[in-house]
């Protein structure tokens, strides 16, 4: 650090101190010198502090721990309907935080950022969720103030999606610096990475595709008052509601994974038209914004191959050519924690943030 930097050792010292009582960085074996005085090797002490990772859906909730690595130290998963509303879901969240605390037996100081998904439009700012079309009761609501109230570390709230996508960088494609996650599921919605960062817009909605109308949408309700929205028609209701109509009876999404891997017609059918209307609107972000790769993520990508077959049919169709033609479409390898996990990176980014490192040394 001394060569790098060009201070003195005891400058350098003066700064490290307080980190090394902190416990964030730790002496590690000696590194090599060239003469004078051994060069001390310091690392990051990954386990002395941990973040709370929350991912939030429509009918579930996962809370975890994780070291400032990232590495899932234990989770915790419900059946959880954000429709309960905010003070039933965060209660039990606070509670959950508490007892993998407890199980551990790590104090709560040593919890220095919770990172919260939530399934619908969120101020990152703020962390109040903006009219969320699935979350009565949460419009507005700040989550932050809420969990402050028995937890005292930082909470940090942003869109499902979103999380997801830094996430499934983090695990998956460290390297990838032009991706999009696109999740599908009850809601229908991208998280997008550009030149390596998350990009949330002005005010947080980008990548909230799941309400961009679609040509074969006419006359299908949404939920969100409009007609012909992606969501209303491919998401899993419909799809589930399609197959139904076919005459193949399934009653969730277990249901419809297992119809399409025993080869039904009518749920492969199905499946394969809700990945054509998802590639209609994604072709246009292909276009938009030339992404890489492109992560199908979600209940619905355990459909497999028939939901991908029929995206990557309609983007390849649609695009510009030479926005495509290197253009990969993989179903998420980062599977069920993918949320927890974008939700701890999103946090552990906080904490070592160089603002957040001196509020540490201050205290």
């Amino acid at each position: 650090m001394a060569e790098i930097t060009g201070l003195a050792r005891s400058t350098i010292s003066l700064r490290l101190d307080p980190l090394i009582e902190l416990g964030l960085i730790a002496p590690a074996t000696s590194a090599t010198s060239t003469g004078g005085r051994p060069s001390a090797r310091l690392l990051l002490n990954e386990e002395s502090y941990v973040v709370a990772g929350v991912d939030f859906g429509a009918t579930h909730a996962v809370a975890s721990l994780a070291d400032l690595s990232g590495k899932i130290l234990v989770s915790i998963e419900t059946k959880r309907q954000i429709s309960d509303g905010p003070e039933v879901c965060l209660r039990w969240m606070i509670e959950e935080i508490r007892h993998l605390l407890a199980g551990l037996k790590i104090d709560e100081d040593r919890l220095l950022a919770i990172g919260i998904g939530v399934p619908g439009p969120v101020e990152h700012e703020s962390g109040k969720p903006a009219n969320p079309p699935i979350m009565p009761g949460w419009d507005g609501f700040d989550i932050p103030a809420r969990v402050n109230q028995d937890l005292k570390a930082k909470v940090l709230v942003d869109n499902d999606v979103n999380v997801m996508a830094v996430g499934e960088r983090h695990l998956t494609y460290p390297d990838v610096d032009h991706l999009i996650f696109l999740k599908a599921a009850t809601g229908i919605g991208s998280g997008i990475i550009s030149d390596g960062r998350l990009q949330r817009g002005f005010q947080g909605t980008a990548g909230d595709i799941g309400h961009v109308r679609v040509s074969r949408g006419d006359n299908i309700a949404c939920r969100c008052g409009n007609y012909g929205c992606l969501e209303a028609v491919a998401g899993s209701p419909a799809v589930i509601k399609n197959v139904n109509d076919a005459g193949l009876p399934v009653r969730n999404m277990s249901d419809l994974v297992d119809a399409t891997k025993r080869s039904k017609v009518e749920a492969i059918q199905a499946v394969r038209q809700a990945g054509r209307d998802i590639g209609e609107v994604l072709s246009t972000c292909v276009s938009l914004m030339n992404p890489s790769i492109i992560v199908i993520g979600g209940s619905m990508a355990s459909a497999g191959e028939h939901l991908i077959a029929g995206v990557r049919e309609a983007v390849y169709s649609r695009s510009m050519p030479l926005a495509s033609e290197s253009l990969s479409i993989v179903q998420s390898k980062a599977g069920k924690e993918v949320g927890i996990i974008g939700a701890s990176v999103m946090a552990i980014e906080y904490v070592l943030d160089a603002e957040t490192i001196d509020q540490l040394v201050a205290k």
